[in-house]
């Protein structure tokens, strides 16, 4: 066996690695180098700096596992991974203390203005009052994101007699109860918090989280801290709210495009930044390296490694019957994530029909994996989808049933959250994913990977034709509709497809038009 190690990692993972095959460490190769010499080896080890790319893939004939030395798979393409056979893992647990030292460490130097006095003392100024700080006692900390990260920061800043404050909708209120943490809404945690740390992935829902219109609500003796993603908050709007005296510091270790030398934000003396160092530390680095060796040698025995971060394998027997129902099941999980409103705390999955009398483990792995990709630094799969989430104290129980009355087959998903339920079934017709229901309302959605606006309203004439208008004024164009209702001239939802997502304007003009309940824009 071979293993090429294509970016650094600990020196003590090196070694673990050569206890299960021979070991090359060639580092800074360009994408054509990798893909030259790829088809030699059984195992990669990268970092965030290789590419690990379709054509990397399909020229790595001897591949069995990719791992990543760190929590992010970004730069690997793990479906082409996955088609392939190909087992990807990482090492999602071996930086969490690192990463929330280093958002510890931030929140103090910019409390007490560390790297602005160093740099004055150093060019020979004594203006020490110039720098007075604030102590982190008694203030409020708000944590966006209660993962792993978020719940270290949160003990530590405990330790600091600091008040918690949390926004994380995918966490229950009992968990938090137990950890001590008060949920709130996103503007109450603007509104309340003296410090703001963000531990949330980047995605779809995450991206510009933080932007302008959030950093309008915030107190200005506020300070930022970002050791999560580049990209969930706005740099232009940051900057200039601190330049404005609306937010009075920031600290940045993550960026939205990295490397980066020259950022709008290294223009402002009152924001820290810092190379993503977060996870940076010896031990870190050390841990991470033993973790992704440990896998790479599970692996190659033909066992399963920890952390596999691609879809499971599905055995022969229930792949021809269970095996369609995985992109419904995801689907139905990311729709639910984007409907459901309150505090998450229960999950009730039914399975009706033929699949029902086969194992539907992959296909919870894939409806929690719905639920949570947009907020959970792990990925899930059907080794930890339980134990993920049973970590931010969701309850999920199952039923099956062999008899579907309206379909061949059908999965439902119910959430429960601390302001009712939200339902979402689906099934698979025409080898195609549909969406059959949505809480009271039955459908039929295709999840085409567009835009979708959902309209809760009362049936009555010409409210149609006035949303139609809405759009058609704004050059949006309308590629599919669904109407359901409960009764003539009761209420109803409209799902309607859309090629562009609905602006803020539009949303509120159609908010205005009488008998429109809610709009919601979801992208599926």
């Amino acid at each position: 066996m071979k293993v090429l190690v294509a970016d650094p990692i600990a020196q003590e993972g090196i070694e673990a690695l050569r206890a299960h095959a021979e070991v090359d460490v060639r580092l800074g190769m360009s994408p054509d180098e990798l893909i030259a010499i790829i088809s030699e080896y059984d195992a990669l080890v990268v970092r965030s700096d290789t590419q690990v790319s379709k054509e990397v893939i399909e020229a790595g004939e001897k591949l069995q596992v990719i791992a990543r030395a760190g929590v992010g798979v970004d730069n690997i393409d793990v479906e082409a991974a996955t088609r392939k056979g190909i087992v990807v893992v990482n090492a999602p647990s071996g930086n969490i203390i690192s990463a929330a030292e280093h958002t510890i460490a931030l929140m103090l130097a910019m409390a007490r203005h560390i790297p602005q006095a160093n740099a004055v003392l150093r060019s020979g100024q004594w203006r020490r009052h110039d720098f007075i700080g604030v102590e982190v006692r008694g203030k409020t900390l708000g944590i966006i994101g209660l993962g792993n990260v978020g719940t270290e920061v949160m003990r530590r800043a405990k330790g600091l007699e600091m008040r918690i404050v949390a926004h994380d909708p995918f966490v229950s209120l009992e968990y938090a109860g137990t950890l001590g943490v008060e949920l709130v809404s996103l503007d109450e945690l603007l509104r309340q918090s003296d410090f703001i740390t963000l531990h949330t992935p980047l995605s779809e829902l995450t991206k510009g989280l933080i932007g302008a219109k959030e950093l309008a609500k915030v107190k200005p003796t506020v300070c930022l801290i970002n050791c999560a993603r580049g990209g969930i908050i706005d740099e232009q709007a940051l900057f200039e709210a601190v330049e404005k005296g609306k937010v009075a510091a920031a600290a940045i270790d993550v960026f939205a495009e990295e490397p980066v030398t020259e950022s709008v934000l290294f223009q402002s003396d009152r924001i820290i930044v810092t190379p993503h160092l977060a996870a940076s530390t010896a031990e870190a680095q050390t841990t991470v390296a033993l973790d992704v060796a440990e896998q790479i040698g599970a692996a190659l025995r033909g066992q399963p490694p920890r952390y596999a971060v691609n879809v499971p394998f599905i055995p022969p027997e229930t792949v021809a019957v269970v095996g369609p129902f995985l992109g419904v099941s995801q689907h139905i999980g990311r729709l639910l994530t984007q409907l459901a409103k309150g505090q998450m705390s229960a999950i009730s999955i039914k399975y009706e029909g033929e699949i029902a009398n086969h194992d539907t483990a992959v296909l919870k792995a894939a409806i929690i994996g719905g639920l949570l990709e947009t907020i959970s630094e792990e990925r899930v799969t059907l080794v930890n989808a339980h134990l993920i989430a049973q970590r931010r104290g969701l309850k999920i129980t199952e039923h099956k049933d062999s008899i579907c009355e309206n379909y061949g087959n059908l999965v439902t998903v119910e959430v429960r959250t601390s302001v009712g339920q939200t339902t979402v079934a689906g099934t698979v017709m025409r080898g195609e994913p549909h969406i059959v229901r949505v809480d009271d309302y039955w459908i039929d959605v295709v999840p085409s990977g567009g835009y979708f606006l959902f309209s809760d309203h009362r049936d009555r004439p010409g409210l149609i034709g006035t949303v139609g208008i809405i759009l058609g004024q704004a050059d949006i164009n309308i590629s599919s509709m669904q109407v359901s209702r409960l009764e003539p001239r009761g209420q109803a939802l409209m799902v309607l497809g859309l090629d562009e997502p609905v602006g803020e304007e539009q949303r509120e003009q159609l908010l205005a038009i009488p008998d429109i309940y809610t709009i919601k824009m979801v992208k599926l």
